[in-house]
C-alpha cells in the first residue's frame, strides 16, 4: 500500500481507496478458490462482502446519493 498523497480534495481520496477496496475484494475472492477448509472460506467470504458493501457507501458518497452523507 502507497502512503497517502497530500491532496485537499476528498474525491481524490475516494477514488483510492475505493480501488484499494475493490482490489482486496477481488484478492480475497480469489483466495477463497485457494484452500478447501470451510471456516477459512466463509471468513474471506463474509470480508469480501462486508468491504463489498463499503465500497457501495464511497460509491454513494462519490456519486451525491447517500442520504446519510447529505449536506
Amino acid at each position: 500500500m502507497q502512503p497517502s498523497v497530500p491532496n485537499p480534495d476528498p474525491q481524490f481520496h475516494v477514488t483510492n481507496v475505493k480501488r484499494m477496496m475493490s482490489d482486496l475484494i477481488q484478492h480475497l475472492r480469489d483466495d477463497v478458490k485457494q484452500f478447501d477448509e470451510p471456516k477459512a472460506q466463509a471468513l474471506f467470504e463474509t470480508s469480501a462482502e462486508v468491504l463489498q458493501g463499503l465500497e457501495t457507501a464511497f460509491s454513494h458518497y462519490k456519486a451525491g446519493v447517500e442520504p446519510g452523507m447529505r449536506r
